[in-house]
């Protein structure tokens, strides 16, 4: 029979019985057995400076910032859902440590205390997480396999005529700071030509047009429009050291400018030798995005093309990322074998017994340095020249690391799905690396977790 009255509600609610709380209680338990992990959180939130927990204003704690980072990569949450998130849902609340009476963080705070900390925190934190799968006999490090893959950058599909068309607008964007009245840097105003229409339309010309010709008389457009606002950016700089009595309080402006007129002068010259010579440029000599301007130009097996950087990764048996590497520029597999082994050791304490490697690692002198480090069995996905009996004991050895190396594409694409590591959002090379190490921190907390619910 249905009740007249709404039973009162408890003053705790209960954690769901789901599997992702129960993943979140077993992801809580292992941070809370390594107090470490927050000593070394605490190092950057606090400028180096060792603070004592009982002073300074009341924000968030190392541990609610490391918290609040890994359910941000294991839901793929913007700042904003999860600024709601922490104080909406029950199990994340308490995984984040936040109290009935708390009203949770703004997504400003958020993103300022997630992104304080550095690489080489997550790359620590990374290894104490390894430690204690070591010390409950999930991950011993004995048997490896190394491939890699591309994490890509937040850009457009480059272009000449989308860069141009972003130099030309992000520069008429800082020119027009300069007559901002909040900015008050001068009565007077610096007067210069907005060309962000017709560099737009040039653009949206290049990309539609049928014919070589048109498409060349439109380049040259735009380009003749990006040099005119290029001209009015390096004018301002000296309008602003003539007529501003504080140049201090622009000289945040002035080194933003700066920064984007070199670039620009980059695009300017890359488009002009490729589309007005007939010039190939050098994928090393190219910039991709003035926004991202650290980016690389990634080609993977000659036909697919990928605009950020590659990172080389080591995985188990037990389906832990044991090390990750990101790299600048695009170096081929093979001049990053003995890298990644060395820094194995560096890790475990010894070298692996055995060790699958991508196609592209293999070569005779890789071959050598790895029988040199005392590894038993070093397969590789193609021969290249190789015998089976060469890399390994036996052929039924060979086509078992063979197929063990196999899996690490699996691991790969579930990496970048569930941990969103298939584009990097945060900006600048500092925060590539740091959200790389971030998203592999926070993927292997959750394998070990659920091993340990298995």
């Amino acid at each position: 029979m249905r009740e007249k009255w709404q039973k009162q509600m408890p003053l705790m609610p209960e954690i769901a019985d789901h599997c992702q709380a129960q993943e979140l209680q077993a992801i809580s338990s292992i941070i809370g057995s390594k107090p470490i992990i927050c000593e070394y959180a605490l190092q950057d939130l606090s400028g180096g400076v060792i603070v004592s927990n009982n002073s300074g204003a009341k924000g968030m704690s190392a541990e609610q910032v490391i918290r609040a980072a890994i359910v941000k990569n294991l839901f793929s949450f913007s700042y904003e859902a999860l600024a709601f998130h922490m104080v909406d849902s029950q199990s994340i609340r308490s995984f984040c440590l936040i109290g009935i009476a708390d009203k949770g963080f703004k997504k400003s705070v958020l993103q300022q205390n997630i992104k304080a900390l550095s690489s080489s925190t997550w790359e620590m934190i990374h290894r104490e997480i390894l430690g204690y799968a070591a010390e409950q006999g999930i991950e011993k490090g004995r048997s490896t396999r190394i491939d890699c893959t591309v994490v890509e950058s937040n850009i457009h599909q480059p272009s000449d005529s989308t860069l141009l068309n972003d130099c030309v607008r992000v520069l008429c964007r800082q020119l027009g700071r300069i007559n901002d009245p909040e900015q008050g840097f001068s009565a007077s105003r610096f007067r210069f030509r907005n060309h962000q229409r017709v560099a737009k339309r040039r653009m949206l010309e290049i990309q539609y047009a049928k014919r070589k010709l048109q498409r060349r008389r439109a380049y040259k457009d735009l380009l003749k429009y990006t040099k005119k606002t290029l001209a009015s950016a390096r004018a301002a700089i000296n309008w602003i050291h003539a007529n501003v009595k504080d140049p201090l309080k622009a000289i945040g402006l002035i080194c933003e400018i700066n920064h984007y007129c070199r670039l620009c002068e980059q695009v300017i010259s890359q488009a002009e030798r490729r589309v007005l010579h007939g010039e190939k440029v050098p994928a090393a000599e190219k910039i991709v995005s003035i926004f991202e301007e650290h980016t690389d130009i990634i080609v993977k097996d000659r036909r697919d093309t990928f605009y950020g950087h590659k990172i080389c990764l080591t995985g188990g048996r037990s389906n832990l990322i044991l090390d990750c590497i990101v790299v600048e520029g695009n170096p081929a597999d093979v001049t990053l074998t003995e890298t990644m082994l060395d820094r194995q050791c560096e890790i475990y304490g010894c070298y692996s017994r055995k060790t699958a490697l991508d196609g592209g690692f293999a070569s005779k002198g890789n071959l050598a340095k790895a029988k040199e480090r005392g590894i038993k069995d070093a397969c590789f996905a193609k021969k290249r020249e190789l015998k089976e009996t060469d890399m390994c004991r036996s052929k039924y050895v060979f086509r078992r690391l063979r197929n063990f190396r196999a899996g690490i594409e699996s691991g790969i694409s579930w990496f970048k799905r569930c941990c969103g590591l298939d584009r990097c959002t945060w900006k600048g090379w500092r925060g590539f690396k740091r959200y790389v190490w971030s998203a592999d921190v926070s993927a292997n907390l959750l394998t070990i977790a659920r091993k340990q619910l298995a």
